[in-house]
């Protein structure tokens, strides 16, 4: 194990070249394709779950949200398969750094606000004032209502850094303390390794779970301002 509990959140190196690019460009290769009219079950399956999360995102959007469909379906995959891949020994997950993501929250924001902004100014400049609102409280608003909105890819990005990075440390802690018990108390290290592997089932569907939230509020972003 690593002796500096962050070291596996350090952007990995080779012969001294940042090899993020590489990494993040690796887990779409093992995303299998076929080339023959009847696919293999694992194909099937894969095209099965494709079509039930691109519906469930797309019901609610209109002719000009469902455009977006390709990008959210192949945003999803991106964000869970390089979830996934920091819970590979000796690994790193690109999701775990802010830098990241936010590259991909605020070109995603900004393009459903200025979607918004073109398509239906008055309804995208409503949600900055309240109907009704008391004449007093109207700059109050306004400002509030900026920052909410200004926000949102913060929120985006900071989400999915903290969610991946606690299971990670998380993980990593578990794991030096099972190392550490081994050699001391045998039964313990066994009740230790257990909790360690319900542990890294419970990563595994937080990656997935993480992926879809992210897309799914890029998707409410999305069919707030279409």
């Amino acid at each position: 194990m690593n002796e500096n509990l962050f070291a596996s959140f350090i952007a990995p190196t080779i012969l001294g070249l940042p090899a993020a690019v590489l990494i993040i460009l690796f887990p779409p290769l093992l995303i299998p394709t076929s080339k023959y009219l009847i696919n293999n079950r694992l194909i099937t399956t894969q095209q099965w779950l494709i079509k039930l999360t691109s519906k469930q995102m797309m019901t609610m959007h209109n002719t000009k949200g469902r455009t977006w469909s390709l990008m959210l379906v192949s945003l999803i995959i991106f964000i869970a398969t390089t979830n996934l891949l920091g819970l590979l020994p000796h690994s790193f997950s690109p999701t775990t750094q802010l830098s990241m993501n936010l590259a991909m929250a605020i070109p995603l924001w900004a393009g459903a606000v200025i979607m918004g902004f073109r398509s239906k100014i008055k309804n995208a400049l409503a949600h900055f004032l309240p109907q009704g609102t008391p004449t007093p409280l109207i700059p109050m608003l306004v400002i509030i209502e900026t920052i909410s909105l200004l926000i949102q890819p913060m929120a985006l990005a900071v989400r999915l850094t903290a969610n991946i990075t606690a299971g990670h440390l998380l993980m990593h802690l578990i794991g030096s303390a099972t190392l550490a018990m081994s050699t001391i108390n045998l039964p313990s290290t066994l009740i230790i390794f257990t909790i360690l592997i319900l542990l890294t089932i419970l990563e595994i569907a937080v990656a997935l779970i993480q992926a879809y939230v992210f897309t799914l509020l890029v998707s409410l972003y999305l069919h707030d301002n279409t």
